[in-house]
Protein backbone atom coordinates (compact mmCIF):
# COMPACT_ATOMS: atom_id res chain seq x y z
CA UNK A 1 0.00 0.00 0.00
CA UNK A 2 2.71 2.21 1.02
CA UNK A 3 4.69 1.30 -2.33
CA UNK A 4 1.49 2.64 -4.29
CA UNK A 5 1.00 5.73 -2.45
CA UNK A 6 4.54 6.82 -2.95
CA UNK A 7 4.91 5.75 -6.81
CA UNK A 8 1.51 7.97 -7.24
CA UNK A 9 2.85 11.04 -5.10
CA UNK A 10 6.17 10.44 -6.80
CA UNK A 11 4.66 10.90 -10.84
CA UNK A 12 2.48 13.48 -9.25
CA UNK A 13 5.42 15.18 -8.15
CA UNK A 14 7.47 15.33 -11.39
CA UNK A 15 4.36 16.25 -13.39
CA UNK A 16 4.31 19.13 -11.08
CA UNK A 17 7.99 20.38 -11.08
CA UNK A 18 7.53 20.14 -15.15
CA UNK A 19 4.61 22.11 -15.25
CA UNK A 20 6.21 24.75 -13.61
CA UNK A 21 8.89 24.91 -16.43
CA UNK A 22 12.05 23.58 -14.22
CA UNK A 23 14.21 22.25 -16.04
CA UNK A 24 13.13 18.73 -17.64
CA UNK A 25 16.45 16.50 -16.80
CA UNK A 26 16.74 18.06 -13.12
CA UNK A 27 13.36 17.83 -12.41
CA UNK A 28 13.50 13.88 -12.85
CA UNK A 29 16.40 13.00 -11.63
CA UNK A 30 15.40 15.25 -8.12
CA UNK A 31 12.09 14.26 -8.40
CA UNK A 32 13.62 10.46 -8.69
CA UNK A 33 16.32 11.22 -5.70
CA UNK A 34 13.92 12.68 -3.22
CA UNK A 35 11.60 9.63 -3.32
CA UNK A 36 14.44 6.85 -3.57
CA UNK A 37 15.46 8.14 0.24
CA UNK A 38 12.01 8.56 1.11
CA UNK A 39 11.55 4.62 0.10
CA UNK A 40 14.89 4.02 1.70
CA UNK A 41 13.80 5.46 4.52
CA UNK A 42 10.56 3.71 5.39
CA UNK A 43 11.11 0.25 3.71
CA UNK A 44 9.59 0.17 0.44
CA UNK A 45 12.33 0.36 -1.56
CA UNK A 46 15.47 -1.66 -1.89
CA UNK A 47 18.70 -0.14 -2.75
CA UNK A 48 19.74 -2.44 -5.64
CA UNK A 49 17.64 -0.59 -7.60
CA UNK A 50 19.50 2.26 -8.00
CA UNK A 51 23.05 0.46 -7.84
CA UNK A 52 21.45 -0.35 -11.29
CA UNK A 53 21.66 3.27 -12.65
CA UNK A 54 25.54 3.13 -14.25
CA UNK A 55 24.59 0.00 -15.91
CA UNK A 56 21.43 1.64 -17.80
CA UNK A 57 23.99 5.28 -18.37
CA UNK A 58 26.56 2.93 -19.56
CA UNK A 59 23.77 1.31 -21.79
CA UNK A 60 22.83 4.82 -23.29
CA UNK A 61 26.70 5.69 -24.04
CA UNK A 62 27.35 2.42 -26.04
CA UNK A 63 23.53 2.72 -27.53
CA UNK A 64 24.37 2.49 -31.66
CA UNK A 65 21.30 3.63 -31.78
CA UNK A 66 21.04 6.64 -30.38
CA UNK A 67 24.25 8.02 -32.05
CA UNK A 68 21.44 8.89 -34.66
CA UNK A 69 19.98 11.40 -33.02
CA UNK A 70 23.36 14.10 -33.16
CA UNK A 71 23.83 12.88 -36.64
CA UNK A 72 20.54 13.98 -37.77
CA UNK A 73 20.56 16.87 -35.74
CA UNK A 74 23.84 17.74 -37.67
CA UNK A 75 21.90 17.04 -41.00
CA UNK A 76 19.37 19.62 -39.98
CA UNK A 77 21.35 22.68 -38.81
CA UNK A 78 23.59 22.62 -41.67
CA UNK A 79 20.40 22.13 -44.35
CA UNK A 80 18.98 25.22 -42.64
CA UNK A 81 21.69 27.12 -42.47
CA UNK A 82 23.02 26.84 -46.08
CA UNK A 83 19.85 28.35 -46.99
CA UNK A 84 18.45 25.34 -48.73
CA UNK A 85 14.86 25.58 -47.52
CA UNK A 86 14.77 29.33 -48.23
CA UNK A 87 15.03 28.57 -52.52
CA UNK A 88 13.00 25.17 -52.27
CA UNK A 89 10.02 27.46 -50.38
CA UNK A 90 10.90 30.42 -53.31
CA UNK A 91 10.58 27.98 -56.30
CA UNK A 92 8.00 26.22 -55.18
CA UNK A 93 5.77 29.24 -54.84
CA UNK A 94 6.32 30.08 -58.09
CA UNK A 95 5.64 27.36 -59.14
CA UNK A 96 1.94 26.91 -57.32
CA UNK A 97 1.79 30.28 -57.88
CA UNK A 98 -0.53 30.80 -60.57
CA UNK A 99 -3.15 28.27 -58.77
CA UNK A 100 -5.42 29.38 -56.02
CA UNK A 101 -4.03 28.21 -52.87
CA UNK A 102 -0.83 27.63 -54.00
CA UNK A 103 1.20 29.34 -51.55
CA UNK A 104 -0.37 27.17 -49.29
CA UNK A 105 0.13 23.94 -51.19
CA UNK A 106 4.03 25.18 -51.78
CA UNK A 107 4.21 25.37 -47.89
CA UNK A 108 3.15 21.40 -47.24
CA UNK A 109 4.96 20.31 -49.96
CA UNK A 110 8.19 22.08 -48.61
CA UNK A 111 6.97 21.16 -44.68
CA UNK A 112 7.27 17.69 -46.21
CA UNK A 113 10.57 17.62 -47.86
CA UNK A 114 12.38 19.11 -45.55
CA UNK A 115 10.68 16.93 -42.89
CA UNK A 116 12.17 13.63 -45.04
CA UNK A 117 15.50 15.63 -44.60
CA UNK A 118 15.89 17.68 -41.65
CA UNK A 119 13.39 16.81 -38.96
CA UNK A 120 14.27 19.97 -36.76
CA UNK A 121 10.89 21.34 -36.69
CA UNK A 122 11.96 24.87 -34.50
CA UNK A 123 14.73 25.38 -37.39
CA UNK A 124 11.60 24.83 -40.11
CA UNK A 125 9.27 26.73 -38.80
CA UNK A 126 11.07 29.99 -37.94
CA UNK A 127 12.84 29.30 -41.76
CA UNK A 128 9.17 29.35 -43.52
CA UNK A 129 7.55 31.89 -40.83
CA UNK A 130 10.51 34.49 -42.48
CA UNK A 131 10.13 32.93 -45.99
CA UNK A 132 6.31 32.45 -46.82
CA UNK A 133 4.20 34.29 -44.36
CA UNK A 134 5.08 37.59 -44.83
CA UNK A 135 4.19 36.74 -49.16
CA UNK A 136 1.23 34.70 -48.07
CA UNK A 137 0.23 38.01 -46.11
CA UNK A 138 0.82 40.24 -48.77
CA UNK A 139 -0.47 38.72 -51.31
CA UNK A 140 -4.31 38.39 -49.26
CA UNK A 141 -3.95 35.23 -47.38
CA UNK A 142 -6.58 35.25 -44.73
CA UNK A 143 -3.73 35.86 -41.44
CA UNK A 144 -5.11 32.45 -39.65
CA UNK A 145 -5.08 30.52 -42.90
CA UNK A 146 -1.55 31.53 -43.29
CA UNK A 147 -0.35 31.12 -39.75
CA UNK A 148 -1.84 28.17 -39.51
CA UNK A 149 -0.46 26.08 -42.70
CA UNK A 150 2.38 27.66 -41.87
CA UNK A 151 3.02 25.94 -38.38
CA UNK A 152 1.17 22.73 -39.57
CA UNK A 153 4.16 22.24 -42.18
CA UNK A 154 6.79 22.78 -39.76
CA UNK A 155 5.63 19.88 -37.56
CA UNK A 156 5.85 17.36 -40.22
CA UNK A 157 9.24 16.63 -39.76
CA UNK A 158 7.41 14.70 -36.41
CA UNK A 159 6.39 11.84 -38.25
CA UNK A 160 7.70 11.96 -41.73
CA UNK A 161 11.33 10.05 -41.13
CA UNK A 162 13.93 10.61 -40.30
CA UNK A 163 12.28 12.06 -37.52
CA UNK A 164 14.18 12.84 -33.68
CA UNK A 165 10.80 11.63 -32.09
CA UNK A 166 10.76 8.02 -34.02
CA UNK A 167 14.34 7.52 -33.16
CA UNK A 168 13.37 7.86 -29.15
CA UNK A 169 10.42 6.15 -29.17
CA UNK A 170 12.49 2.96 -31.53
CA UNK A 171 14.48 3.51 -28.54
CA UNK A 172 12.05 3.17 -25.53
CA UNK A 173 9.34 0.60 -27.62
CA UNK A 174 12.47 -1.69 -28.08
CA UNK A 175 13.27 -1.84 -24.56
CA UNK A 176 9.53 -1.84 -23.51
CA UNK A 177 8.98 -4.62 -26.05
CA UNK A 178 11.83 -7.22 -25.09
CA UNK A 179 10.40 -6.31 -21.23
CA UNK A 180 6.81 -7.45 -21.69
CA UNK A 181 8.03 -10.33 -23.92
CA UNK A 182 10.31 -11.84 -21.18
CA UNK A 183 7.59 -11.11 -18.38
CA UNK A 184 5.38 -13.17 -20.66
CA UNK A 185 7.85 -15.84 -20.73
CA UNK A 186 9.37 -15.52 -24.46
CA UNK A 187 13.11 -15.29 -23.83
CA UNK A 188 13.85 -14.92 -27.96
CA UNK A 189 12.00 -12.14 -28.30
CA UNK A 190 11.76 -10.42 -31.35
CA UNK A 191 13.35 -6.80 -31.97
CA UNK A 192 11.54 -3.62 -32.81
CA UNK A 193 14.50 -0.93 -34.42
CA UNK A 194 14.02 2.43 -35.55
CA UNK A 195 14.14 1.57 -38.95
CA UNK A 196 10.68 -0.55 -38.19
CA UNK A 197 8.92 2.79 -36.83
CA UNK A 198 10.42 5.05 -40.06
CA UNK A 199 8.85 2.57 -41.92
CA UNK A 200 5.63 2.19 -40.07
CA UNK A 201 5.29 5.97 -40.30
CA UNK A 202 5.76 6.45 -44.08
CA UNK A 203 2.26 6.17 -44.95
CA UNK A 204 0.60 8.03 -42.02
CA UNK A 205 2.52 10.55 -42.67
CA UNK A 206 2.27 10.63 -46.35
CA UNK A 207 -1.55 10.69 -45.38
CA UNK A 208 -1.44 13.75 -43.46
CA UNK A 209 0.25 15.58 -45.95
CA UNK A 210 -2.33 14.87 -48.33
CA UNK A 211 -5.28 16.27 -45.74
CA UNK A 212 -3.17 18.82 -45.82
CA UNK A 213 -3.18 19.89 -48.96
CA UNK A 214 -6.97 18.47 -49.89
CA UNK A 215 -8.03 21.07 -46.72
CA UNK A 216 -5.73 23.84 -48.68
CA UNK A 217 -7.45 23.38 -51.58
CA UNK A 218 -11.07 23.63 -50.47
CA UNK A 219 -10.34 26.37 -48.56
CA UNK A 220 -9.29 27.66 -52.20
CA UNK A 221 -12.23 26.22 -53.71
CA UNK A 222 -15.27 27.48 -51.37
CA UNK A 223 -13.57 30.69 -50.08
CA UNK A 224 -11.27 31.87 -52.48
CA UNK A 225 -10.81 35.22 -50.93
CA UNK A 226 -8.89 33.49 -48.29
CA UNK A 227 -5.86 32.12 -50.45
CA UNK A 228 -5.53 34.37 -53.89
CA UNK A 229 -3.23 33.04 -56.52
CA UNK A 230 0.33 34.93 -57.53
CA UNK A 231 0.06 38.18 -60.14
CA UNK A 232 1.74 37.15 -63.21
CA UNK A 233 4.73 38.71 -62.56
CA UNK A 234 5.73 36.68 -59.37
CA UNK A 235 5.55 33.53 -60.72
CA UNK A 236 8.22 33.81 -62.74
CA UNK A 237 11.62 31.06 -62.33
CA UNK A 238 13.76 32.80 -64.32
CA UNK A 239 15.20 32.65 -68.15
CA UNK A 240 16.37 28.44 -66.98
CA UNK A 241 12.96 27.47 -65.14
CA UNK A 242 14.14 23.86 -65.49
CA UNK A 243 17.40 24.73 -63.81
CA UNK A 244 16.14 26.76 -61.51
CA UNK A 245 13.66 23.82 -60.37
CA UNK A 246 16.14 21.00 -60.65
CA UNK A 247 18.79 23.11 -58.59
CA UNK A 248 16.42 23.38 -55.46
CA UNK A 249 14.65 20.18 -55.57
CA UNK A 250 17.33 18.01 -57.00
CA UNK A 251 19.79 18.06 -53.19
CA UNK A 252 16.99 17.12 -51.27
CA UNK A 253 15.51 14.15 -53.03
CA UNK A 254 18.81 12.96 -53.48
CA UNK A 255 19.07 13.53 -49.36
CA UNK A 256 15.99 11.78 -48.99
CA UNK A 257 16.75 8.46 -51.40
CA UNK A 258 19.78 8.37 -49.56
CA UNK A 259 18.86 8.82 -46.32
CA UNK A 260 15.28 7.06 -46.02
CA UNK A 261 15.69 5.13 -48.88
CA UNK A 262 18.54 2.65 -47.50
CA UNK A 263 17.33 2.64 -43.89
CA UNK A 264 13.91 1.20 -45.77
CA UNK A 265 15.65 -0.85 -48.56
CA UNK A 266 17.94 -2.77 -45.03
CA UNK A 267 20.99 -1.01 -46.84
CA UNK A 268 22.44 0.88 -43.91
CA UNK A 269 21.03 1.36 -40.19
CA UNK A 270 19.19 4.16 -38.66
CA UNK A 271 22.76 5.50 -37.52
CA UNK A 272 24.63 4.56 -40.80
CA UNK A 273 22.09 6.49 -42.45
CA UNK A 274 22.32 9.20 -40.25
CA UNK A 275 26.03 9.88 -40.98
CA UNK A 276 25.24 9.68 -45.05
CA UNK A 277 22.63 12.08 -44.28
CA UNK A 278 25.33 14.60 -42.22
CA UNK A 279 28.22 14.10 -44.86
CA UNK A 280 25.36 14.49 -47.89
CA UNK A 281 24.27 17.85 -45.95
CA UNK A 282 27.41 19.25 -45.45
CA UNK A 283 28.51 18.80 -49.35
CA UNK A 284 25.15 20.33 -50.22
CA UNK A 285 26.53 23.37 -47.90
CA UNK A 286 29.29 23.57 -49.68
CA UNK A 287 27.68 23.44 -53.34
CA UNK A 288 25.65 26.56 -52.29
CA UNK A 289 28.48 28.25 -52.37
CA UNK A 290 29.52 27.63 -55.98
CA UNK A 291 32.77 28.28 -57.45
CA UNK A 292 35.25 26.23 -56.41
CA UNK A 293 33.45 25.15 -53.37
CA UNK A 294 31.09 23.53 -55.97
CA UNK A 295 33.07 21.78 -57.84
CA UNK A 296 35.03 19.98 -54.90
CA UNK A 297 31.82 18.85 -53.58
CA UNK A 298 30.14 17.27 -56.70
CA UNK A 299 33.01 15.46 -57.25
CA UNK A 300 32.81 14.07 -53.69
CA UNK A 301 29.31 13.27 -53.30
CA UNK A 302 30.34 11.02 -57.16
CA UNK A 303 33.13 9.75 -55.31
CA UNK A 304 31.14 8.93 -51.79
CA UNK A 305 28.31 7.66 -54.54
CA UNK A 306 30.88 5.40 -56.11
CA UNK A 307 31.74 4.27 -52.80
CA UNK A 308 28.61 3.12 -51.33
CA UNK A 309 27.98 1.11 -54.81
CA UNK A 310 31.37 -0.15 -54.72
CA UNK A 311 30.23 -1.95 -50.83
CA UNK A 312 27.41 -3.22 -52.63
CA UNK A 313 29.20 -5.00 -55.21
CA UNK A 314 32.27 -6.04 -53.69
CA UNK A 315 32.99 -7.85 -50.58
CA UNK A 316 35.57 -5.06 -49.28
CA UNK A 317 36.34 -6.78 -45.74
CA UNK A 318 39.61 -6.91 -44.52
CA UNK A 319 41.79 -9.74 -42.34
CA UNK A 320 40.46 -12.25 -44.36
CA UNK A 321 42.35 -15.48 -45.34
CA UNK A 322 41.30 -15.67 -48.69
CA UNK A 323 41.53 -12.40 -51.15
CA UNK A 324 40.30 -12.82 -55.06
CA UNK A 325 42.76 -10.20 -57.24
CA UNK A 326 39.62 -9.28 -57.57
CA UNK A 327 38.44 -8.01 -54.33
CA UNK A 328 42.02 -6.76 -53.61
CA UNK A 329 41.75 -4.55 -56.71
CA UNK A 330 38.29 -3.34 -55.18
CA UNK A 331 40.13 -2.29 -51.44
CA UNK A 332 42.40 -0.28 -53.27
CA UNK A 333 39.69 1.50 -55.31
CA UNK A 334 37.70 1.62 -51.89
CA UNK A 335 41.09 3.17 -50.44
CA UNK A 336 41.23 5.67 -52.63
CA UNK A 337 37.77 6.76 -52.70
CA UNK A 338 37.86 7.20 -49.12
CA UNK A 339 40.73 9.34 -49.50
CA UNK A 340 39.04 11.68 -51.84
CA UNK A 341 35.57 11.79 -49.70
CA UNK A 342 37.28 12.89 -46.67
CA UNK A 343 39.78 15.48 -48.87
CA UNK A 344 36.45 16.94 -50.31
CA UNK A 345 35.04 16.62 -46.32
CA UNK A 346 37.82 18.36 -45.05
CA UNK A 347 37.59 21.21 -47.80
CA UNK A 348 33.18 21.80 -47.49
CA UNK A 349 33.90 22.07 -43.11
CA UNK A 350 37.12 24.99 -43.89
CA UNK A 351 34.79 27.04 -46.79
CA UNK A 352 32.20 26.73 -43.74
CA UNK A 353 34.34 27.78 -41.29
CA UNK A 354 35.45 30.65 -43.65
CA UNK A 355 32.43 31.85 -43.48
CA UNK A 356 31.58 31.72 -39.89
CA UNK A 357 29.01 28.84 -39.93
CA UNK A 358 30.35 26.09 -38.28
CA UNK A 359 31.10 27.57 -35.11
CA UNK A 360 27.31 28.31 -35.31
CA UNK A 361 26.36 24.63 -36.72
CA UNK A 362 28.37 23.12 -34.07
CA UNK A 363 26.92 24.80 -31.36
CA UNK A 364 23.36 24.30 -32.38
CA UNK A 365 23.94 20.80 -32.78
CA UNK A 366 25.36 20.23 -29.53
CA UNK A 367 22.94 22.20 -27.75
CA UNK A 368 20.19 20.20 -28.94
CA UNK A 369 21.77 16.91 -28.39
CA UNK A 370 23.21 17.82 -24.96
CA UNK A 371 19.41 18.21 -23.81
CA UNK A 372 18.19 15.04 -25.74
CA UNK A 373 21.11 13.23 -23.44
CA UNK A 374 20.43 15.13 -20.24
CA UNK A 375 16.74 14.47 -20.05
CA UNK A 376 17.07 11.05 -21.27
CA UNK A 377 19.83 9.93 -18.65
CA UNK A 378 16.95 11.82 -15.63
CA UNK A 379 14.56 9.85 -17.52
CA UNK A 380 16.31 6.92 -16.68
CA UNK A 381 16.59 7.37 -13.29
CA UNK A 382 13.01 8.80 -12.50
CA UNK A 383 11.89 5.17 -13.88
CA UNK A 384 13.95 3.03 -12.17
CA UNK A 385 13.02 4.70 -9.15
CA UNK A 386 9.46 4.47 -10.10
CA UNK A 387 9.68 0.97 -11.56
CA UNK A 388 11.85 0.47 -7.46
CA UNK A 389 8.25 1.50 -5.78
CA UNK A 390 6.47 -1.13 -7.81
CA UNK A 391 5.14 1.86 -10.03
CA UNK A 392 5.14 -0.55 -13.06
CA UNK A 393 3.01 -3.09 -11.65
CA UNK A 394 0.46 -0.46 -10.44
CA UNK A 395 -0.07 0.88 -13.98
CA UNK A 396 0.00 -2.78 -15.30
CA UNK A 397 -2.62 -3.37 -13.26
CA UNK A 398 -4.87 0.19 -13.93
CA UNK A 399 -4.71 -0.44 -17.84
CA UNK A 400 -5.53 -4.44 -17.71
CA UNK A 401 -8.68 -3.32 -15.55
CA UNK A 402 -9.69 -0.46 -18.11
CA UNK A 403 -13.08 -1.43 -19.94
CA UNK A 404 -12.76 -2.53 -23.34
CA UNK A 405 -9.67 -4.80 -22.72
CA UNK A 406 -6.56 -3.55 -24.65
CA UNK A 407 -8.29 -1.15 -27.02
CA UNK A 408 -9.44 0.67 -24.05
CA UNK A 409 -6.66 0.69 -22.04
CA UNK A 410 -4.72 1.93 -25.58
CA UNK A 411 -7.30 4.42 -25.74
CA UNK A 412 -6.95 5.83 -22.12
CA UNK A 413 -3.10 6.18 -22.52
CA UNK A 414 -3.99 8.34 -26.02
CA UNK A 415 -5.72 10.60 -24.34
CA UNK A 416 -3.56 10.82 -20.92
CA UNK A 417 -0.71 11.53 -23.74
CA UNK A 418 -3.17 14.24 -26.22
CA UNK A 419 -4.22 15.91 -22.57
CA UNK A 420 -0.40 16.35 -21.45
CA UNK A 421 0.10 17.48 -25.01
CA UNK A 422 -1.08 20.85 -23.71
CA UNK A 423 1.35 21.27 -21.35
CA UNK A 424 4.73 19.04 -21.95
CA UNK A 425 7.21 18.89 -24.74
CA UNK A 426 7.45 15.57 -26.80
CA UNK A 427 10.56 14.30 -25.21
CA UNK A 428 9.13 14.92 -21.94
CA UNK A 429 6.23 13.15 -22.91
CA UNK A 430 8.38 9.75 -24.16
CA UNK A 431 10.55 9.93 -21.65
CA UNK A 432 8.11 9.76 -18.30
CA UNK A 433 5.25 8.32 -20.05
CA UNK A 434 6.66 5.69 -22.28
CA UNK A 435 8.76 3.76 -20.23
CA UNK A 436 6.13 3.58 -17.73
CA UNK A 437 2.95 2.52 -20.10
CA UNK A 438 4.42 0.94 -22.97
CA UNK A 439 5.59 -2.67 -20.97
CA UNK A 440 2.24 -2.80 -19.58
CA UNK A 441 0.45 -2.70 -23.39
CA UNK A 442 3.00 -4.58 -25.08
CA UNK A 443 2.46 -7.61 -22.22
CA UNK A 444 -1.45 -7.30 -23.34
CA UNK A 445 -2.80 -9.73 -26.27
CA UNK A 446 -3.46 -7.89 -30.32
CA UNK A 447 -1.41 -4.48 -29.74
CA UNK A 448 1.79 -4.59 -32.50
CA UNK A 449 4.07 -2.12 -31.27
CA UNK A 450 5.19 -1.02 -34.77
CA UNK A 451 1.75 0.40 -35.06
CA UNK A 452 1.92 1.75 -30.91
CA UNK A 453 4.86 3.49 -31.90
CA UNK A 454 3.64 5.18 -34.82
CA UNK A 455 -0.11 6.12 -32.72
CA UNK A 456 2.15 7.23 -30.42
CA UNK A 457 4.35 9.78 -32.55
CA UNK A 458 1.18 10.85 -34.48
CA UNK A 459 -0.37 11.89 -31.20
CA UNK A 460 2.63 13.54 -29.90
CA UNK A 461 2.60 15.88 -33.10
CA UNK A 462 -0.08 17.71 -31.55
CA UNK A 463 1.98 18.48 -28.65
CA UNK A 464 3.85 21.22 -30.91
CA UNK A 465 0.84 22.91 -31.83
CA UNK A 466 -1.94 22.69 -28.81
CA UNK A 467 -1.76 26.11 -26.95
CA UNK A 468 -1.10 27.04 -24.03
CA UNK A 469 2.67 25.42 -24.20
CA UNK A 470 3.07 23.94 -27.95
CA UNK A 471 6.59 25.30 -29.38
CA UNK A 472 5.51 25.58 -32.75
CA UNK A 473 3.28 28.57 -31.64
CA UNK A 474 6.14 30.55 -30.06
CA UNK A 475 8.62 29.38 -32.56
CA UNK A 476 6.15 30.68 -35.18
CA UNK A 477 5.32 34.25 -32.67
CA UNK A 478 8.84 35.10 -32.64
CA UNK A 479 9.23 35.40 -36.51
CA UNK A 480 5.92 36.18 -37.55
CA UNK A 481 4.80 40.13 -38.59
CA UNK A 482 3.40 42.28 -35.90
CA UNK A 483 0.11 42.32 -37.95
CA UNK A 484 -0.57 38.51 -37.00
CA UNK A 485 -1.91 38.02 -33.60
CA UNK A 486 -1.29 35.05 -31.21
CA UNK A 487 -5.50 34.81 -31.50
CA UNK A 488 -4.64 34.97 -35.41
CA UNK A 489 -2.21 31.48 -34.58
CA UNK A 490 -4.36 30.03 -32.32
CA UNK A 491 -7.27 30.20 -34.60
CA UNK A 492 -5.32 28.56 -37.59
CA UNK A 493 -4.00 25.70 -36.22
CA UNK A 494 -7.49 24.55 -34.76
CA UNK A 495 -8.31 22.84 -38.33
CA UNK A 496 -5.04 20.97 -38.66
CA UNK A 497 -4.95 19.61 -34.79
CA UNK A 498 -8.16 18.07 -36.23
CA UNK A 499 -6.74 16.78 -39.07
CA UNK A 500 -3.84 15.05 -37.17
CA UNK A 501 -6.41 13.60 -34.89
CA UNK A 502 -8.58 12.07 -37.88
CA UNK A 503 -5.64 10.69 -38.54
CA UNK A 504 -4.94 9.05 -35.70
CA UNK A 505 -8.61 7.82 -35.81
CA UNK A 506 -8.00 6.04 -39.16
CA UNK A 507 -4.52 4.58 -37.90
CA UNK A 508 -7.35 2.96 -34.54
CA UNK A 509 -9.48 1.91 -37.37
CA UNK A 510 -6.96 0.84 -39.88
CA UNK A 511 -3.55 -0.43 -38.51
CA UNK A 512 -1.84 -1.69 -41.68
CA UNK A 513 -1.59 2.16 -42.14
CA UNK A 514 1.27 1.00 -39.66
CA UNK A 515 2.15 -2.12 -40.67
CA UNK A 516 1.44 -3.26 -43.47
CA UNK A 517 5.01 -1.35 -45.22
CA UNK A 518 7.23 -2.76 -42.31
CA UNK A 519 6.04 -6.25 -43.03
CA UNK A 520 5.96 -5.86 -46.53
CA UNK A 521 9.79 -4.84 -46.24
CA UNK A 522 11.30 -6.86 -43.33
CA UNK A 523 8.45 -9.47 -43.03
Amino acid sequence: MLQDILGLAMFGSAFALLLTGFPVAFALAGCALVFFAIGMATGAMNYAFLQAFPQRIYGIMTNDVLVAIPLFVLMGVVLERSRVAEELIDTCARLFGAVRGGLGLSIFIVGALLAATTGVVGATVVTMGLMALPPMLRHGYSRSLASGSVAAAGTLGQIIPPSIVLVVLGDQLGTAYQSAQLALGNFAPETVSVGDLFAGAVVPGLLLVFLYVLYQVLVAWLRPELSPALPPEERSLGPSPLATLLRAVVPTVVLIVAVLGSILGGVATPTEAAAVGAVGAILVAADRRGGRSALVARLTAAAFVALLVLTGLVDLRLGREAVTAGQSAGILVATALCALVAAGLLHALRQLAREGLLRTIARNTTDVTAMIFAILIGATLFSLVFRGLGGEDLVRKALSSMPGGPGGAVLLVMAVMFLLGFFLDFLEIVFVVVPIVAPALLQMEGIDPIWLGVMMAVNLQTSFLTPPFGPTLFYLRGVAPPEVTTGDIYRGIVPFVAIQLAVLVLLWLFPALATALPRALYG
